[in-house]
């Protein structure tokens, strides 16, 4: 299984991206966290410290993107440096009049400038393995599975990392450490300019306009935010779920064996050599993923619980892998950055919509009527899915081109 990612980790300059994305990358899985643990801290309100974090979320699906479309245009390196630099320094504001006690109202605009600035550095990453593997295009399959690894990984240590600092050291440790992440790691992505996708411009009358209306956009985005439904409402039914059997300590781990599943499939799916089709590996990962939130509904026991999300987690990678291969294939060149960030965005606003959804079933209904959310989530994402990519697949067909690459 390791011979592939031996490969590709043996192109020239691929270790040094991988570990400045993974540096770079810790943080979306840590300011969140970092902001309801500071901003609770100092002003003893959860609800203002979740409101702080959701308007950060915000401004980061809408400045990703943004900035993305940019990385496409003017190159990585030229928009990446100055991005981060302002992004450290909308972080220190964020600190600062957290730790000054200032205004409440405050914190607002400095966590807006901070996600406005927070680039969606795994798309940044997948565009460089675009670029470096532009002459084995067959070996994506296994860089975007190598990628989702590196994001389990992310996941299980960036909220124990965050949560350690926050606690142990200082309430704004934490948040500090993230941002001192993302600084690090983008400055050392941006000096590897022997990895960077070239500038494409916007080819002279070229077809399209915005990314939104590329038909693979408008497909697996609102997919993913269906997934990011899913993930968040998992997360929330599990700790709620623990807590009513007594053990909210073992709520980590059961979302450990979650992510731990979905990391042992992405191994595996980028070890293997695929015939099908991305379409239909789309589709088979969608219709795995409506099946595998079937269980945790009818399970009653957290032991069984842990048993049964690791299995429900290998429906994940086989989803997302193919999701972003689809966008990869049928995104123009001059808007690959643009479409990635878009689609990776898309999972965050689904977080956030599903921690609330589930959340309020919690409330009315307990923990395990909670896990309804995350199967009616991928029940509709599979449906959706499904018409959208026979679409797709017709649409190639017809116009006699599968790859519209320029």
């Amino acid at each position: 299984m390791s011979g592939p990612y031996r490969e590709l980790l043996a192109v020239p300059g691929a270790r040094l991206f991988v570990a400045a994305g993974f540096v770079g990358r810790m943080s979306m899985a840590m300011v969140g966290i970092g902001i309801v643990l500071l901003v609770s801290a100092v002003t003893g309100s959860y609800g203002i410290a979740g409101s702080v974090a959701a308007t950060l979320s915000l401004s980061y699906a809408v400045g990703a993107p943004l900035s993305a479309r940019f990385a496409d245009r003017y190159g990585q390196h030229r928009v990446l440096v100055p991005l981060v630099l302002a992004n450290a320094a909308a972080f220190t504001v964020l600190i600062t009049f957290a730790q000054l006690g200032l205004p409440v109202w405050t914190l607002f605009p400095a966590a807006a400038l901070a996600g406005l600035t927070q680039v969606s550095l795994g798309a940044w990453i997948r565009a460089r393995w675009t670029h470096v593997l532009r002459d084995a295009p067959g070996r994506l399959h296994a860089a975007f599975s190598f990628e989702s690894v590196v994001d389990e990984s992310i996941f299980v240590a960036g909220p124990l990392i965050v949560t350690a600092l926050a606690t142990g050291v200082h309430p704004a440790a934490g948040l500090a450490s993230a941002a001192a992440f993302t600084l690090a790691g983008c400055l050392a992505l941006a000096a590897q300019r022997g990895t960077e996708p070239p500038p494409v411009p916007r080819p002279p009358g070229a077809r399209g306009g915005h990314i939104l209306r590329n038909p693979a956009v408008r497909v697996i985005t609102p997919v993913f935010l269906l997934l990011g439904v899913v993930f968040a409402a998992i997360d929330v039914s599990v700790v709620a779920f623990a807590e009513e059997e007594g053990r909210k300590g073992m709520a980590g781990v059961v979302l450990g064996c979650y992510a731990l599943g979905s990391g042992v499939a992405a191994l595996w799916y980028g070890a293997r050599r695929w015939r099908s089709p991305l379409e239909r590996r789309f589709q088979v990962g969608l219709g795995l993923m409506a099946v595998a939130m079937v269980p945790p509904v009818l399970v009653g026991d957290l032991h069984l619980m842990m048993a049964v999300v690791f299995f429900s987690g290998l429906a994940i990678s086989p989803t997302i892998i193919p999701g972003y291969g689809l966008v990869e294939r049928l995104v123009p060149a001059h808007q690959l950055t643009e479409g990635l960030a878009v689609v990776s965005t898309s999972v965050g606003v689904g977080l956030a919509g599903g921690s609330s959804a589930a959340g309020r079933v919690v409330d009315e209904f307990g923990a395990e009527a909670a896990f309804l959310v995350p199967m009616a989530a991928a029940l509709v994402a599979a449906v959706y899915g499904l018409a959208g990519t026979g679409y797709l697949a017709r649409r190639s067909s017809g116009a006699g081109t599968p790859t519209p690459k320029t």
